[in-house]
């Protein structure tokens, strides 16, 4: 079959195309975007008329792929690991449900938080809801394992979770392709009942869950990614998950390990597996990607005195991503972990673009601020949250997102006013709306500025769900026409949008304020595009 040097996002992406997948549902979020991107870009997806696109968050996103699956089609969702918060609802009840068709939720977790607000481990997600969990070390293994995976939804009737990290979603190896199948036919449910979850039947599903966990284990027995790989030294036994095998392999570059190891790719554990690596070696080290959860499991159900190494205990760090040299220490080798850099390479934190019509945004609000004690400004999660950082120290918070429309109303509840609140245009509709409406109900006196670059610029530029919307939809909010204002946010405008910002903190009611002005990265992109099409033409 076609070999392809693929990232492992993408190898993700092709696996599912190359499985029979009829549609793949997303909300744009690093380091899981590039997956339905390549789908979206995809020529063979698109003859094979797969559905491919962006939902308005991660929970809808969900929802989609369910209802997919619920007609007997095979159907992929994709986010970053807090994304899946946001998806959990349907997520956790999809266990209950079951599927019909396929159904893979692939959550790409984020440890040492390189474009995240935690690191949390979406295995947790996985175990509390009882459905197996695949997790795998390299880019074949991930294509593999969809490959598999979908067929494993369908034959236990169960959703499936793909874990992977940053570093194998972002770094790219071969990839062998199997035989492309066909998609699956419209095909509900054979019990009829099997969706509603109405607590009599709820109860019934829930049983029928537990009674799969038996066999959730046994197939991770047969199908191959858990392996037991047996050392002459047993003084030692190694227990890895995922990307984390690699950073064991990286220490031994012949390849020949001395230790028994168990490698785990996928769960729930394989218990006879951790028992038989338990009884031969002295102690365990535990080396996996994210919280220590297999290292709390065995701990659990391991416990006759033998010594378990891990995060726990401090061999490896508690937080942040492993490596080569952090688990060479692990194992009792030195430490090449290699020269400092130079302290004439300065480091460069990132910044707002330049141009980027955010800055005269926050320039405005700063200033028209100035009367007022700091610490009334609230935010959430995209590229504007840059504005906390120097020249601006514009905000003052940055949750989850969509927190920033209902920490302002809480913090105007409590008597601080005015209260503001940033938000972006494409944050407004993925958990920003709920809030407004919050807000009008109860007549808050919050000023909100719906930052609108008509963009998802910080995942790639993708279009914002209320692209050319945002008004109407305040409007059929309930917020008050006249107290909808847009503004053109640069420098000529920067006197007249002071105005409107102070004469809108003073008003005590809601107020929503949309600086509008294209991302400065999508009008070069643009620009470009045009520039080329022009000399085509001319040609």
């Amino acid at each position: 079959m076609q070999k392809l040097m693929l990232l492992g996002d993408e190898a993700i992406a092709q696996g599912a195309i190359d499985a029979g997948m009829s549609g793949i549902y997303a909300y744009p979020g690093t380091p899981s975007t590039e997956i339905t991107e390549y789908v979206m870009h995809s020529k063979e997806a698109t003859i094979r008329h797969i559905r491919s696109g962006w939902s308005v968050n991660e929970k809808t996103a969900m929802e989609s792929a369910l209802g997919m699956s619920y007609a007997g089609k095979r159907a992929m969702v994709c986010m970053k690991h807090v994304g899946l918060n946001v998806a959990a609802d349907a997520f956790i009840n999809s266990a209950i449900t079951g599927a019909n068709g396929g159904l893979i939720v692939v959550s790409a977790d984020d440890p040492s938080m390189h474009s995240s607000q935690n690191e949390q481990d979406s295995r947790f997600y996985g175990k509390f809801a009882m459905v197996p969990i695949l997790e795998p070390s390299n880019q074949q293994e991930a294509y593999d394992m969809v490959y598999y995976g979908f067929d494993l939804s369908e034959k236990l009737g169960t959703p499936v979770l793909m874990r992977i990290t940053t570093r194998l979603a972002h770094s790219r190896s071969g990839v062998e392709r199997k035989a492309s199948r066909e998609q699956n036919g419209v095909k509900l449910p054979k019990n009829a009942r099997q969706f509603i979850l109405l607590p009599a039947n709820a109860r019934k599903q829930y049983k029928t869950l537990l009674q799969k966990q038996a066999e959730f284990e046994n197939q991770g027995m047969t199908s191959g990614f858990n392996s037991y790989f047996e050392g002459k030294d047993k003084s030692f036994g190694i227990i890895t998950t995922g990307i984390a095998y690699n950073y064991l392999l990286e220490n031994f570059p012949d390849r020949h390990l001395p230790y028994s190891i168990l490698k785990i790719g996928q769960y729930p554990l394989p218990h006879a597996l951790v028992e038989k690596l338990y009884n031969e070696c002295d102690e365990l080290l535990v080396l996996e990607e994210g919280a220590p959860i297999v290292e709390e499991s065995l701990k659990g159900f391991l416990n006759t005195g033998k010594r378990i190494k891990g995060r726990l205990d401090g061999t490896l760090p508690r937080d942040g991503e492993l490596n080569p040299n952090i688990v060479a220490v692990a194992l009792g080798k030195v430490d090449t972990y290699g020269r400092k850099i130079p302290s004439i390479v300065v480091g460069r934190p990132p910044s707002l673009c330049k141009g980027c019509p955010h800055i005269y945004s926050y320039n405005a609000l700063n200033q028209a601020l100035e009367t007022w004690t700091k610490g009334r400004v609230f935010s959430d999660i995209g590229c504007y949250t840059l504005g906390a950082l120097d020249p601006f120290d514009a905000i003052n918070t940055c949750v989850d997102m969509g927190a920033s429309i209902t920490m302002a109303k809480g913090a105007a509840d409590a008597g601080l006013l005015p209260a503001v609140a940033v938000i972006g245009d494409s944050t407004f509709t993925h958990s920003g709306i709920t809030g407004l409406i919050d807000c009008v109900n109860q007549k808050s006196p919050v000023t909100i500025m719906i930052l609108d670059n008509g963009t998802t610029a910080m995942t790639g530029g993708q279009t914002s769900a209320a692209f050319g919307r945002i008004e109407d939809i305040c409007r059929g909010i309930g917020v008050e026409k006249e107290h909808i204002i847009i503004m053109n946010p640069s420098p000529k405008d920067h006197d007249e949008n002071l105005s409107v910002m102070k004469r809108e903190l003073d008003y005590q009611g809601v107020s929503v304020i949309i600086p509008r002005r294209e991302c400065i990265q999508t009008a070069l992109k643009s620009h470009k595009a045009e520039k080329k099409l022009n000399e085509k033409v001319e040609a």
